[in-house]
């Protein structure tokens, strides 16, 4: 019987056998773009399926094959797959479940470039979309179509934190036949995992806690073996969004350290979030993490932490929101989340600029909303930062 790991364990060891690799201690780098066949019956027979190993690194590759085995142990799934980007998972996914003049049922809040493949499925493909507050049952079965071929979840949602009740979704969705699919990117697995409440599909952009450090773009997908084998059969090998060697180990790499990350990220984040909300600027903070949260009761139920993500609205127009985010000295003015380094970013203007304004208004979506992605640095470095940059506004 296999030993059961803890999952601080599991971050470092699964779907590795170092015995197999002349006992390197560091999972090894397959940076190759084909693989020799010992002779043309060979090649035959693994075109064919009959015969398992390696072909070519847009079909599967041992770096690649290590990341996905030791996702899809973290998420408790059957099988993963990786990908080029985030944005290349959740198409692949999003692709792979629907055919034209299907439906998706979608939480109310995605991110932007998300949206702008709902929109664009819709238009190509007369996909239509719906989006769904999914605070209860009654409210799900009434947007639920016949011709509903997928129930698309972020949550907490970007940017606005708000939280799904994944395992209320998920009965529903079972009631009626559906897959659920969450976008788990702002958790991570050590803080959440979809699949152990009864969803089908967990998507990961690896570009952010996965990886960490700011370096890889990525993606990655964990669900049952015969789903995540047809994603890789169709819209993975036909569309080619696939994962390099190199980003696979830089992932395998950063995975090695998340729980630790996560601890900090979400540690700094609360001690953040409450600062901020004793500031004469910040208008209203968002962050699962407090108990005044209106989903608070859901991240007791089905996260571990509170993550590392902090919304918040500033008092004042666009431009005074501008100009406090700028006179910040140590946080980063970028966009992406997860890294070591604080980063803000304005999602009216930037991540969501794509989404309409009259759909981002109901979305949460403000011009005096900022993002804030907690990084791992002294949470009062952090906040003395933040406090010069919102005492500015009072001058």
């Amino acid at each position: 019987m296999k030993q059961s790991k803890h999952f601080e364990t599991k971050v470092i060891h699964e779907g590795y056998q170092s015995e197999n690799f002349h006992q390197s201690l560091a999972s090894p780098l397959f940076q190759t773009s084909t693989f020799t066949f010992q002779d043309a019956q060979q090649g035959e027979r693994r075109f064919a399926g009959e015969e398992a190993g390696y072909i070519y690194s847009r079909l599967g590759n041992p770096t690649v094959t290590m990341l996905e085995e030791r996702m899809a142990s973290l998420e408790n799934g059957e099988a993963g797959l990786a990908f080029g980007s985030g944005m290349a998972a959740v198409s692949a996914v999003l692709i792979a479940l629907t055919k034209a003049n299907d439906h998706i049922l979608c939480s109310q809040g995605v991110y932007g470039c998300t949206f702008g493949l709902l929109e664009m499925m819709k238009e190509k493909y007369n996909i239509e979309c719906d989006f769904s507050s999914m605070d209860s049952k009654e409210e799900l079965l009434s947007r639920i179509q016949p011709n509903t071929k997928c129930i698309y979840v972020e949550t907490p949602i970007n940017p606005t934190m708000k939280l799904i009740d994944l395992e209320m979704v998920a009965s529903v969705a079972k009631e009626k036949g559906i897959p659920v699919v969450v976008d788990n990117t702002f958790c991570s697995p050590y803080i959440q995992r979809p699949i152990e409440l009864g969803c089908d599909i967990v998507i990961h952009s690896a570009t952010k806690y996965i990886g960490g450090h700011g370096d890889v773009i990525a993606g990655v997908v964990v669900g049952r073996k015969e789903v995540i084998a047809s994603i890789k059969m169709t819209t993975a090998k036909d569309i080619g969004g696939i994962i390099s060697p190199f980003d696979a180990w830089l992932l395998l790499r950063g995975l090695k350290t998340l729980p630790i990350r996560m601890d900090r990220h979400s540690d700094n984040a609360v001690k953040i979030a409450s600062l901020l909300a004793g500031h004469s600027s910040v208008q209203e903070v968002f962050f699962p993490g407090d108990a005044n949260h209106p989903d608070y009761d859901i991240m007791k139920k089905q996260m571990k932490k509170p993550s590392g993500v902090i919304s918040f609205t500033v008092k004042g127009s666009k431009i005074d929101v501008q100009n406090m985010i700028n006179r910040l000295k140590l946080i980063k003015i970028a966009v992406s989340l997860g890294d070591a380094e604080t980063l803000i970013q304005h999602p009216a203007t930037m991540t969501h600029s794509v989404v309409p304004e009259d759909v981002r208004a109901s979305m949460g979506i403000t011009e005096q909303l900022v993002r804030l992605s907690v990084g791992l640095e002294a949470y009062e470095d952090i906040w003395t930062d933040l406090k010069q940059a919102l005492d500015g506004m009072n001058k």
